[in-house]
C-alpha cells in the first residue's frame, strides 16, 4: 500500500502545545518533511524536536517553498514539493509534514495536499492550537461570548474591510505592515491588544494598540474586541 502524508500541526510556538496524537505519530514515523529549504532551521522543527528529541535522527526533507507573489512561481514550488513526496508515498513510506498552528488554517501544507491527493494519495491531517488561540490565553481573554461572530482576517492591510462588522476580530499576517494597520484600528472602537511570537522565547504581550512597536515581527497577532 502506499504511504500516508500526514500533516501535522506543531502549535504556535511552545512545544508544550503540541498534542499527544502529534508527539505519538512523529515518533513512529521516519520521514519528515518541511516547509524550507534547511529542515533544522524551521521554526515548526524547532518547535517540534523539543517534544520529540528523536527528530534530529530521523530522514529530514526539506520542500522548498519560497514566499513569492507570482502564481506561477508558486505553483511550480508547490508541485516540485508534492512531486518529491509523493516519491516516498510511492515506496509505502509515510511522510510526516510539519507545520506551525493548525494545518487546516492558512497553512503551507494545504497546497501540497491539494495536489498529492488529486494523485491519488491518502492523507491525514492532525490538529495543532491555533496562534490566534495560543495568543488568547497567553492574554488571559476570550475569543467570542455567547452569540458573538469571529472574524480572522489575514492581511488586512490589502483589504477595504472597515472593521465594523458586529463581532470580535483576529488579523494574522500583517507584522511587516503595523504602521497602515494600527492607523486603521485607532479609527475604530475596538479594544486592541497583541502577541508577538506567540509560544515562543522571546513572546511579548501588548494589552493596547499604543504599546504596539511599528516594527513588529513576523509573528504579530492582533485580537480586537468590541468594547
Amino acid at each position: 500500500m502506499p504511504g500516508i502524508l500526514y500533516g501535522i500541526g506543531v502549535g504556535p510556538g511552545d512545544p508544550e502545545l503540541m498534542t499527544l496524537k502529534a508527539v505519538r505519530i512523529i515518533k513512529e514515523n521516519s520521514v519528515i518533511a518541511c516547509p524550507g529549504t534547511n529542515v533544522k532551521e524551521t521554526t515548526a522543527f524547532k518547535i517540534a524536536v523539543k517534544a520529540v528529541p528523536e527528530l534530529e535522527e530521523k530522514e529530514l526533507v526539506p520542500i522548498d517553498m519560497p514566499m513569492v507573489m507570482d502564481k506561477e512561481e508558486q505553483r511550480k514550488s508547490h508541485k516540485r514539493g508534492a512531486e518529491l513526496i509523493e516519491k516516498y508515498l510511492a515506496e509505502e513510506q509515510n511522510v510526516i509534514f510539519l507545520t506551525l498552528g493548525d494545518p487546516t488554517i492558512y497553512s503551507t501544507f494545504s497546497y501540497i495536499q491539494h495536489i498529492v491527493e488529486n494523485d491519488g494519495y491518502k492523507i491525514k491531517i492532525v490538529s495543532g492550537i491555533p496562534s490566534f488561540c495560543a495568543a488568547a490565553a497567553a492574554l488571559n481573554t476570550s475569543l467570542a461570548e455567547w452569540t458573538e461572530p469571529l472574524h480572522i482576517i489575514p492581511a488586512v492591510h490589502q483589504t477595504n474591510f472597515d472593521l465594523d462588522m458586529p463581532g470580535n476580530y483576529i488579523l494574522m499576517k500583517s507584522g511587516s505592515k503595523m504602521v497602515s494597520v494600527k492607523e486603521r484600528l485607532k479609527k475604530s472602537s475596538l479594544n486592541i491588544s497583541m502577541v508577538e511570537n506567540c509560544g515562543m522565547p522571546n513572546e511579548k504581550k501588548y494589552e493596547n494598540i499604543e504599546d504596539i512597536p511599528d516594527d513588529a515581527g513576523y509573528f504579530s497577532l492582533i485580537i480586537a474586541k468590541k468594547q
